[in-house]
């Protein structure tokens, strides 16, 4: 077995990581630090965790079964851990966070640094990605996604209510006219975000079992939704975004709604979580944390 707690949750890391160069982001040290560390603990074991040669991590058959171990230690440590300092009522560790960009830069970060405020004992770890969250992936306590995640192996908490709106420039408007139903939109330029793996063109309208999608185009897109609302501000084209992003700019008017009689499917804020029968204390505070302050934030 490895040789202390730390090794293992080292080793947590390094198997969550698509490469040692990102565990090596996520440990907060070198390449070869990483290297070193893991080349020790396979020698002391007397096996290989980890096939190199690849361009991405693939744990060997020892390595998946010492990966599925550790999560239930590291669970009874962090019971034990609480236990001992639960009179304090301070929360320490290291809390994970894994948070979509857009939402992550402009309220997940600054509503984190109010939480760590609140707790200086816990070290906060916060990763932004343009990629939606990952279930498979592990490394993280709470991942922040905007949009039911279907999967069954999580646990999720609804933290806003968040929908999906087209709008565009005032200026836009009066030189291209508004379309009157969504079957319009084909006549119009639409400013597309590619945020996820799926199909970026399909708008989606409608709830429910009525929920349908309409099919768009035009001449730009970017995997930045600060440029993909940056150009409908400098009256470019038509755009489809969250109203946590465009309130404010449909409130001062830089922005305005189209197609605002035609419903759109929610598209809500969730705290995602592994579960577990026994949650973290560290993790139950910064849900309630949050569940309470970013609708706030967001109205």
């Amino acid at each position: 077995m490895p040789e202390s707690v730390d090794d293992l949750r080292f080793f947590t890391v390094v198997a969550a990581s698509e490469t040692l160069t990102a565990a090596a982001r996520g440990l907060g040290c070198s390449l070869p630090v990483v290297s070193k560390r893991l080349a020790a603990m396979e020698q002391r074991l007397g096996v290989r965790l980890i096939r190199r040669g690849t361009r991405r991590l693939v744990l060997t058959s020892e390595g998946a079964a010492l990966a599925k171990g550790i999560g239930p230690i590291l669970t009874d440590v962090q019971r034990l851990e609480e236990e001992i300092s639960g009179g304090s009522g301070d929360l320490r560790g290291t809390l994970v966070v894994e948070s979509t960009l857009g939402i992550g830069r402009a309220h997940i970060g600054p509503l984190l640094g109010e939480f760590g405020a609140r707790h200086p004992q816990l070290a906060i770890r916060l990763t932004t990605t343009p990629l939606p969250v990952s279930p498979h992936r592990r490394d993280f306590d709470v991942a922040i996604h905007v949009g039911p995640l279907h999967d069954s192996t999580l646990r999720m908490r609804r933290l806003a209510r968040n929908r999906r709106v087209v709008c565009a420039s005032p200026a836009y408007v009066r030189e291209h006219g508004a379309p009157a139903t969504v079957h319009e939109l084909a006549g119009h330029n639409c400013i597309l975000l590619r945020e996820n793996h799926g199909d970026y063109a399909l708008w989606r309208f409608g709830e429910g079992s009525e929920e349908f999608r309409v099919r768009v185009a035009g001449t730009l897109s970017s995997d930045d939704g600060d440029v993909v609302t940056g150009w409908a501000l400098e009256g470019r084209g038509l755009i489809m975004r969250s109203t946590w992003q465009v309130a404010p700019l449909l409130k001062d008017g830089r922005l305005v709604r189209v197609l605002a009689d035609v419903p759109t499917p929610n598209a809500d804020v969730y705290a995602l979580h592994a579960p577990a029968d026994h949650v973290p204390a560290r993790v139950t505070a910064v849900l309630d944390f949050l569940g309470e302050r970013l609708p706030e934030r967001l109205a």
